[in-house]
This record gives structure tokens, C-alpha cells and sequence, in this order.
């Protein structure tokens, strides 16, 4: 493959959509950017909860006694595949704020890993795990989500405790509906495209690029849309949100140099997501009855996105220096995670502008 070298076009890619979308574009030549975009070879159609079962027990039966860990947090999705974890399994929860942050996902987390018999590790996350972007970044050849160092430190302690191989769930979103804001309604193209943006390029970059014509790939031709201006914002989820989530852990456990498994790859809903029932109550309503088939007598947890309190640690930053961005970033407009997307692409363009300048 070709590489080109356009920055500005790298930048704004990742400000959109979290990853640089295009596989021959790169940031600077000889940094070539990696997107791991690994599909499965065959799909099992899911009807009932009895085939999510059959399904994850036969991923569980083709590790060979490989000795297993899992993320877990106080969730549904890895609660439910902790019920298929060998007993005396390791399973790891990230703990924020010394235990202050989300104290009720902790509590769940902790009742999951006693009832299953796992042995249940706590991941202590602070400032310090920045110290690892370098190495996550050297990998992937670009900025990396704010979720990658601390699956890195948490695969670190696994291989370390002679886990062979980590479990995680992160495919139950896209593959059953979770993002419910995201497919909370049927979008107009425009209105799709402003909330899905993660950082708009024009209001961070002096030379931002269009990256629109990813979302124009999943407009809905006139003649098949019932109210026009419509997005097939299904597929989207699918192909582009998929592909942005799914690479963060790969990155991590590559880096790490530990296999992995999310054992909700290879699943499809026959007929696709049932939309009323998943914006009516029940979002990612096949998770959820799974959840009651493995814990009887425990209520579904809600959904929540793994945790990080990013505001508290952007609080009092002060934004990027580097000559890329513009000087009236609306920072105070701006939550934790747009901040650290922002500190990253700094950091990044720091580690490697040596080769810029080489070129130059």
C-alpha cells in the first residue's frame, strides 16, 4: 500500500472519529498508523438467549485450558461473561479516586467475582498511566483512546499473574444495541453527523480537513427514504463505531503481549436490532435477559461506558500550545474526554515531531 504523509488531514480524521479512517494516510512518513480491524470468518445468527449461550460456551471450550482473565466491571455485559469464567480465574476491575469514584459498580463487580469464585484484582488508576501513551502510540502510529493506557496496565498485571489470555466484552454494544443515545431515534443525516463528531477539526485546528465524507457513505439514497435527509445510522455503528472501540483493546493487548478474546464477536441478530424494543426500556434487551439467565435473583445493572474521571484530571488543564491548534479553543465548553483527545494529539505530535523536522 501507498502511504501518504498529510498530518492535517490525520488530525482532523481523529478529532472526528477517534481514528484515522483512512489506512494510507499517516501523520508523518515512516510512522505508519495501525487500525486493527479483525472480523469474524463466520456469524452465528441469534434468536434466543439459548443461542448466546451455546455461542459463548463454545469460544470458552476452544481456549484449551489456557488460563483466563477478565475485565469486569459492575455491568451486564462482563457480568454475564464471567458466569462462563473457570472457577479461580482472575478477573480484574479498574478503581478510580481510591475507591470514591463509582462506588456502586465496584460493589457489583466485587458480588459478581465472590459468587463466580474469581479471584478479583483491583486496578488502581491515577495521572501515572500517561507514562505508557508512548509505547501504546509507538504500536497503533497515532494518538490512542483514553481507555488504551489502562487496559495496557491492567494486561500487565494479568500476564504477570500467569493469565494467558483476557476476556472482555467490549462487542455487545454494537452488536446488540448499546450506544441507546446513539440509536435512541431515526436521525437526519445532519443531525447524526453533529452528534456523533467527537471534536469538530474547525473549532480545534488552524488547517482542518473535511472527514464528512465518511458519513456520506451512509446516507440514505432519496428514493429510499421515507422523510429524506435520513442515515443508515445502524451500519454506521456497526462499520465505523465498531472499528473505533474494538482497536483500543486490541492496541492495549498487543502492546502488552497477551491474547485476548471478546467472546461476543461472531454474533448477529437475525433480523437485526428490534428498534422499539431496544428504545422502549430495553436497550440491548439480548444482554439483558442473558444477564437474568446467569443471576437469577440479581437485578440488571444499567449500562455505564468504562470508567475514567477524566474531568477531574483535565480540570484545571490549560488546553494545547503547539501551532496545529487554534488559540480560541472554547475550552470550557469542552468535557474530560474531549480534553484528553486533545492532550493526546499534543502528546503524540510531541513524541514524533522529530521526523517532521528530519523531512523538513
Amino acid at each position: 500500500m501507498q502511504h501518504t504523509v498529510d498530518k492535517n488531514f490525520c488530525m482532523s480524521s481523529f478529532l472526528t472519529f477517534r481514528y484515522i479512517e483512512r489506512d494510507d494516510m499517516d501523520f508523518f512518513d515512516h510512522v505508519y498508523h495501525k487500525v486493527d480491524k479483525s472480523h469474524p470468518e463466520s456469524y452465528t445468527e441469534i434468536e434466543t438467549i439459548h443461542d448466546m449461550d451455546r455461542h459463548i460456551k463454545a469460544k470458552f471450550q476452544s481456549f484449551n485450558n489456557e488460563k483466563l482473565g477478565i475485565l469486569l466491571s459492575g455491568g451486564m455485559d462482563s457480568g454475564c461473561l464471567a458466569y462462563y469464567m473457570p472457577k479461580g480465574s482472575n478477573a480484574y476491575t479498574f478503581r478510580f479516586l481510591g475507591g470514591e469514584f463509582q462506588k456502586d459498580e465496584l460493589k457489583r463487580a466485587e458480588n459478581i467475582a465472590k459468587r463466580q469464585e474469581l479471584n478479583l484484582h483491583y486496578i488502581d488508576i491515577d495521572w501515572s498511566i500517561m507514562e505508557h501513551l508512548p509505547i501504546l502510540m509507538k504500536r497503533k502510529g497515532a494518538p490512542v483512546h483514553s481507555i488504551e493506557p489502562q487496559i495496557y496496565v491492567a494486561a500487565l498485571k494479568a500476564k504477570a499473574d500467569g493469565v494467558e489470555r483476557m476476556i472482555f466484552g467490549d462487542a455487545a454494544d454494537p452488536i446488540f444495541g448499546g450506544m441507546d443515545q446513539l440509536i435512541s431515534k431515526d436521525w437526519k443525516f445532519d443531525d447524526f453527523v453533529e452528534r456523533y463528531t467527537f471534536l469538530d477539526p474547525k473549532l480545534i485546528l488552524k488547517d482542518p480537513v473535511d472527514v464528512n465524507y465518511l458519513f456520506e457513505r451512509y446516507r440514505v439514497l432519496p428514493q429510499q427514504s421515507k422523510r429524506g435527509e435520513e442515515i443508515d445510522f445502524l451500519r454506521f455503528m456497526d462499520e465505523v463505531y465498531g472499528v473505533e472501540s474494538e482497536d483500543s483493546y486490541v492496541n492495549a493487548f498487543e502492546v502488552a503481549g497477551i491474547k485476548y478474546c471478546d467472546p461476543y464477536c461472531g454474533m448477529k441478530i437475525k433480523g437485526g436490532i428490534d428498534l422499539e424494543r431496544n428504545r422502549n426500556g430495553q436497550p440491548k434487551y439480548f444482554v439483558r435477559e442473558l444477564f437474568k439467565y446467569c443471576y437469577h435473583d440479581i437485578p440488571v445493572p444499567n449500562k455505564n461506558p468504562m470508567p475514567r474521571p477524566v474531568d477531574v484530571y483535565f480540570k484545571d488543564w490549560k488546553g494545547p500550545i503547539r501551532e496545529e491548534f487554534r488559540a480560541d479553543i472554547p475550552l470550557n465548553q469542552l468535557h474530560g474526554n474531549q480534553k484528553y483527545q486533545l492532550y493526546v494529539l499534543e502528546r503524540f505530535l510531541d513524541e514524533f515531531q522529530h521526523l517532521e523536522k528530519i523531512i523538513k
